[in-house]
Protein backbone atom coordinates (compact mmCIF):
# COMPACT_ATOMS: atom_id res chain seq x y z
CA UNK A 1 0.00 0.00 0.00
CA UNK A 2 1.20 3.64 -1.20
CA UNK A 3 2.20 5.87 1.98
CA UNK A 4 0.69 8.91 2.33
CA UNK A 5 3.15 12.31 2.07
CA UNK A 6 3.18 14.37 5.41
CA UNK A 7 4.83 17.20 6.21
CA UNK A 8 6.20 17.72 10.12
CA UNK A 9 5.12 21.07 11.19
CA UNK A 10 8.16 22.36 14.11
CA UNK A 11 12.01 20.71 13.63
CA UNK A 12 12.92 20.77 17.91
CA UNK A 13 12.96 17.78 20.37
CA UNK A 14 9.18 16.71 20.32
CA UNK A 15 9.59 16.19 16.14
CA UNK A 16 12.39 13.60 16.91
CA UNK A 17 10.30 11.81 18.95
CA UNK A 18 7.35 12.04 16.48
CA UNK A 19 9.83 11.29 13.55
CA UNK A 20 10.54 7.65 15.74
CA UNK A 21 6.72 6.90 15.93
CA UNK A 22 5.84 7.99 12.68
CA UNK A 23 8.20 6.07 11.30
CA UNK A 24 7.12 2.78 13.27
CA UNK A 25 3.69 3.51 12.53
CA UNK A 26 4.63 3.02 8.72
CA UNK A 27 1.39 4.47 7.00
CA UNK A 28 2.77 7.96 6.72
CA UNK A 29 6.56 9.07 4.19
CA UNK A 30 7.41 11.92 6.03
CA UNK A 31 8.36 14.64 2.90
CA UNK A 32 9.94 17.20 5.23
CA UNK A 33 10.12 19.44 8.32
CA UNK A 34 8.65 22.84 8.61
CA UNK A 35 10.99 24.65 11.27
CA UNK A 36 12.78 28.42 11.97
CA UNK A 37 14.10 30.25 8.97
CA UNK A 38 17.61 29.91 10.74
CA UNK A 39 16.59 25.86 10.50
CA UNK A 40 15.94 26.04 6.60
CA UNK A 41 18.76 23.47 5.42
CA UNK A 42 19.41 21.13 8.56
CA UNK A 43 18.37 17.65 8.57
CA UNK A 44 16.51 15.64 11.62
CA UNK A 45 16.88 12.15 11.07
CA UNK A 46 17.75 12.57 7.82
CA UNK A 47 14.38 14.20 7.34
CA UNK A 48 15.81 18.14 5.78
CA UNK A 49 14.05 21.16 7.25
CA UNK A 50 12.26 22.42 3.74
CA UNK A 51 11.08 25.94 5.11
CA UNK A 52 9.94 27.80 7.44
CA UNK A 53 5.54 28.45 8.43
CA UNK A 54 5.55 31.28 5.73
CA UNK A 55 5.33 28.78 3.14
CA UNK A 56 2.36 26.28 4.21
CA UNK A 57 -0.02 27.40 1.65
CA UNK A 58 2.80 26.60 -0.69
CA UNK A 59 3.63 23.12 0.56
CA UNK A 60 -0.22 22.04 1.26
CA UNK A 61 -0.38 22.22 -2.51
CA UNK A 62 1.86 19.44 -3.16
CA UNK A 63 1.91 17.22 0.59
CA UNK A 64 -1.77 16.57 1.63
CA UNK A 65 -1.16 15.76 5.23
CA UNK A 66 0.86 17.60 8.21
CA UNK A 67 1.24 17.28 11.87
CA UNK A 68 2.20 19.56 14.55
CA UNK A 69 5.28 18.79 16.05
CA UNK A 70 5.61 21.58 18.07
CA UNK A 71 6.31 20.59 21.47
CA UNK A 72 3.75 22.11 24.46
CA UNK A 73 4.71 22.30 27.76
CA UNK A 74 3.16 25.24 29.65
CA UNK A 75 1.54 27.74 26.95
CA UNK A 76 -0.87 25.99 24.23
CA UNK A 77 -0.44 29.18 21.55
CA UNK A 78 2.08 28.35 19.92
CA UNK A 79 0.51 24.68 18.65
CA UNK A 80 -2.77 26.01 18.50
CA UNK A 81 -1.66 28.95 16.20
CA UNK A 82 0.56 26.14 14.08
CA UNK A 83 -2.85 23.84 13.99
CA UNK A 84 -4.70 26.68 13.01
CA UNK A 85 -2.83 28.12 10.03
CA UNK A 86 -2.37 24.14 8.70
CA UNK A 87 -5.99 23.57 8.87
CA UNK A 88 -6.77 26.80 6.89
CA UNK A 89 -3.83 26.00 4.55
CA UNK A 90 -5.74 23.22 3.20
CA UNK A 91 -3.53 20.33 5.36
CA UNK A 92 -5.21 17.16 6.46
CA UNK A 93 -4.14 17.00 9.96
CA UNK A 94 -3.51 13.10 10.94
CA UNK A 95 -3.41 11.36 13.50
CA UNK A 96 -1.05 9.55 14.57
CA UNK A 97 -0.75 6.19 17.10
CA UNK A 98 2.33 4.16 17.69
CA UNK A 99 2.25 0.55 17.00
CA UNK A 100 3.33 -0.02 20.61
CA UNK A 101 0.39 1.98 21.66
CA UNK A 102 -2.93 0.91 22.96
CA UNK A 103 -6.07 2.66 21.90
CA UNK A 104 -9.54 0.86 22.68
CA UNK A 105 -11.65 0.81 19.60
CA UNK A 106 -14.22 1.99 21.78
CA UNK A 107 -12.78 5.31 22.52
CA UNK A 108 -12.20 8.02 20.03
CA UNK A 109 -8.83 10.53 18.89
CA UNK A 110 -9.47 13.80 17.38
CA UNK A 111 -7.42 15.19 14.26
CA UNK A 112 -4.05 16.43 14.65
CA UNK A 113 -3.39 13.92 17.80
CA UNK A 114 -0.42 11.76 18.69
CA UNK A 115 -0.64 8.94 20.31
CA UNK A 116 3.21 8.09 21.78
CA UNK A 117 5.07 4.78 22.41
CA UNK A 118 3.40 2.69 25.19
CA UNK A 119 0.72 4.74 25.77
CA UNK A 120 -2.87 3.61 27.04
CA UNK A 121 -5.91 5.31 25.71
CA UNK A 122 -9.22 2.75 27.35
CA UNK A 123 -12.88 2.31 26.27
CA UNK A 124 -14.93 5.38 26.34
CA UNK A 125 -12.32 7.71 26.47
CA UNK A 126 -12.32 11.47 24.25
CA UNK A 127 -9.32 12.32 23.16
CA UNK A 128 -9.72 15.80 21.44
CA UNK A 129 -7.86 17.76 18.83
CA UNK A 130 -4.03 18.85 18.03
CA UNK A 131 -3.38 16.60 21.25
CA UNK A 132 0.01 14.78 22.95
CA UNK A 133 -0.39 11.79 24.93
CA UNK A 134 3.04 11.08 26.00
CA UNK A 135 4.69 8.06 26.23
CA UNK A 136 3.10 5.53 29.09
CA UNK A 137 0.24 7.93 29.70
CA UNK A 138 -2.88 5.86 30.58
CA UNK A 139 -5.81 7.42 29.87
CA UNK A 140 -8.84 5.47 31.67
CA UNK A 141 -12.35 4.47 30.38
CA UNK A 142 -14.69 7.27 29.98
CA UNK A 143 -12.53 10.35 30.56
CA UNK A 144 -12.58 13.41 28.12
CA UNK A 145 -9.43 15.17 27.22
CA UNK A 146 -10.06 17.95 24.71
CA UNK A 147 -8.77 20.30 22.43
CA UNK A 148 -4.89 21.31 22.17
CA UNK A 149 -3.60 19.31 25.87
CA UNK A 150 -0.34 17.73 26.40
CA UNK A 151 -0.57 14.77 28.64
CA UNK A 152 3.16 14.08 29.48
CA UNK A 153 5.14 11.08 29.98
CA UNK A 154 3.69 8.66 32.86
CA UNK A 155 0.32 10.46 33.65
CA UNK A 156 -2.31 8.32 34.97
CA UNK A 157 -5.63 10.14 34.33
CA UNK A 158 -8.64 7.71 36.21
CA UNK A 159 -11.49 7.02 35.04
CA UNK A 160 -14.17 9.92 34.39
CA UNK A 161 -11.72 12.54 34.50
CA UNK A 162 -12.43 15.77 32.31
CA UNK A 163 -9.27 17.87 31.20
CA UNK A 164 -10.43 20.92 29.46
CA UNK A 165 -8.79 22.80 26.58
CA UNK A 166 -5.33 24.09 26.54
CA UNK A 167 -3.98 22.14 29.68
CA UNK A 168 -0.64 20.35 30.18
CA UNK A 169 -0.34 17.53 32.74
CA UNK A 170 3.53 16.35 33.73
CA UNK A 171 5.01 13.33 33.99
CA UNK A 172 4.64 11.37 36.81
CA UNK A 173 0.65 12.65 37.52
CA UNK A 174 -2.30 11.39 39.31
CA UNK A 175 -5.64 13.11 38.23
CA UNK A 176 -8.11 10.76 40.82
CA UNK A 177 -11.27 9.37 39.39
CA UNK A 178 -13.99 12.27 38.34
CA UNK A 179 -11.74 15.13 38.71
CA UNK A 180 -12.09 18.01 36.24
CA UNK A 181 -9.08 20.12 35.07
CA UNK A 182 -10.03 23.76 33.88
CA UNK A 183 -8.88 24.92 30.50
CA UNK A 184 -5.65 26.12 30.09
CA UNK A 185 -4.36 24.67 33.36
CA UNK A 186 -0.72 23.50 34.25
CA UNK A 187 -0.55 20.70 36.41
CA UNK A 188 3.53 20.04 37.49
CA UNK A 189 5.39 16.75 37.29
CA UNK A 190 4.40 14.47 39.90
CA UNK A 191 1.42 16.18 41.20
CA UNK A 192 -1.81 14.38 42.76
CA UNK A 193 -4.40 15.98 41.51
CA UNK A 194 -7.47 14.79 44.31
CA UNK A 195 -9.67 18.47 44.02
CA UNK A 196 -11.13 20.11 40.77
CA UNK A 197 -8.60 22.52 39.01
CA UNK A 198 -10.68 25.90 38.06
CA UNK A 199 -9.30 27.28 34.36
CA UNK A 200 -5.82 28.41 34.43
CA UNK A 201 -5.14 26.53 37.70
CA UNK A 202 -1.28 26.08 38.20
CA UNK A 203 -0.55 23.30 40.84
CA UNK A 204 2.56 22.18 41.78
CA UNK A 205 3.04 19.75 44.79
CA UNK A 206 5.95 21.10 46.74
Amino acid sequence: MKKKEIVLIGAGGHARACIDVIEQDGGFRIVGLVGKNEEIGNKVYGYEVMSDDSMLLELAKRIPFALITVGQIHDPKNRINLFQRATSAGFTLASIRSPRAYVSPKASIGVGTIIMHDAMVNAGAKIGNNCIINSKALVEHDSVISDNCHISTGVLINGHVTVLSGSFVGSGSVIKNGISVGENSVVGMGSVIRLDLKAKSRWIDK
